[in-house]
């Protein structure tokens, strides 16, 4: 059937979960931290390839997985890439030379990894994308994506920021990891319902490759091209939002005041900052993809047919709630 994967019950079965084992494997040299018990074999194997643990978000998404792995008895083989597309492309083809049941992939660019896949295919190792796309067809070169709507993501930041401006700003763009699907697709939905209000210009965009000291970085060396032009702030992530506030405070103006700030992800210390008045709104994007993803693995074993994509939801955090979900934050 197109756009779905039927796997049965031909891979080792999972075993109970009072014998549940994690096994970490190491980002700098590839070996197990210990050897796996006797049994261990017939345990479920899956391979988790991350892009990087760089940020707050990056670490709960990390956590989420191997909590999930640990909760469900099933062995976790684990590769860090460090934010390197190459460390990445060599992690996968050490998975796949494991010969994991699975494997998690979260592709740090959109269109680096079609050889790998395409050798998961061939190995029989079903790859599950989580957060991230990439190149290929869902149902054969890889399982499903699970992500949420970052689309939908870039129209409410764009929509809130149009109310809080009256339709009016000079608008600085700070985006995250160049060719990744979540910069793509932001900055497609939130120049679409921008394209909408002629007053409402992007002037400046740059990547902060989605961390604090880059945003903060990026931020400083528009102020000193722009000087104070700019009214408001497009971030694609908190933790650029919160470098911008710092870079803003530094160059003598009022977060929250002389510039309108709007972001993504809802992490705590942006709830913190909605809450003292110098982010204006954060849209919630969930790290927390271990149930889903070990929910497709299971399904997998079952025999069930899998979707193309499954959207994960996301809540919208401005200063009536924030107070709120701090304490429920990563």
């Amino acid at each position: 059937m197109a756009g779905v994967i039927r796997m049965g019950c031909t891979l080792t079965s999972c075993a109970p979960l009072f014998a549940a084992v994690f096994l970490f494997v190491s980002a700098i040299d590839g070996m197990p931290d210990a050897d796996a018990p006797p049994g261990a074999g017939k345990m479920i194997r899956v391979g988790f390839s991350q892009t990087d643990n760089l940020n707050p978000w990056r670490v709960a998404e990390t956590n989420s997985i191997r909590k999930e792995a640990e909760g469900r008895g099933c062995a976790l083989l684990y590769r860090d890439a460090g934010a390197s597309v190459q460390r990445q492309i060599e992690d996968l083809a050490f998975l796949i030379s494991q010969k994991v049941d699975y494997i998690i992939l979260v592709p740090r660019e959109f269109d680096a990894f079609g050889p790998q896949l395409q050798a998961a295919r061939r190995a029989g190792i079903p790859v599950i994308l989580i957060d991230r796309g990439a190149e290929g067809t869902p149902g054969l070169d890889y399982v499903t994506l699970i992500a949420s709507n970052f689309i939908q993501e870039g129209e409410r930041a764009a929509e809130w920021l149009v109310q809080k401006t009256a339709g009016s700003a000079t608008i600085v763009e700070l985006s995250g990891t160049v060719d990744s699907t979540p910069v793509i697709d932001r900055a497609k939905g939130f120049r679409e319902v921008i394209s909408r209000y002629p007053r409402m210009k992007i002037v400046a965009s740059e990547s902060g490759d989605f961390l604090r000291t880059q945003g903060q970085k990026a931020m400083e060396g528009i102020i000193l091209r722009a000087g104070r032009s700019m009214t408001a702030v497009f971030a694609h992530n908190d933790e650029m939002a919160i470098g911008a506030i710092q870079a803003l405070k530094a160059a003598g103006m009022v977060p929250g005041r002389d510039v309108i700030l709007v972001s993504i992800d809802g992490e705590r210390d942006a709830l913190k900052a909605i809450v003292a008045g110098e982010l204006g709104a954060s849209i919630e994007c969930n790290p927390r993809f271990g149930p889903k993803a070990f929910d497709v693995i299971e399904a997998l074993r079952r025999g069930e047919e899998i979707p193309e994509s499954i959207v994960i939801p996301d809540h919208f955090f401005d200063k009536q709630d924030a107070l709120e979900y701090i304490d429920k934050a990563f």
